[in-house]
């Protein structure tokens, strides 16, 4: 069970140290956290405007 948990350790301890000479992940990483606060931004936009379009399309339906 030891030597198991050893060759674990030993493995993920090479993934990382193969990740940390690789800039993609970070680049792919820092365009996912630029996309979710680009949602983030437009939910609160929308859900601000939302019912002032509301009551703008109410009343351009009651003018008709």
């Amino acid at each position: 069970m030891m030597l198991r948990i050893r060759e674990m350790m030993v493995a993920t301890k090479a993934s990382l140290q193969s990740l940390a000479g690789d800039r993609k992940g970070v680049t792919a990483m820092e365009y996912g956290v630029i996309a979710a606060a680009t949602v983030v931004a437009i939910s609160a936009g929308a859900a601000a405007i939302g019912p002032k379009l509301t009551t703008i399309f109410s009343s351009l339906s009651g003018a008709l």
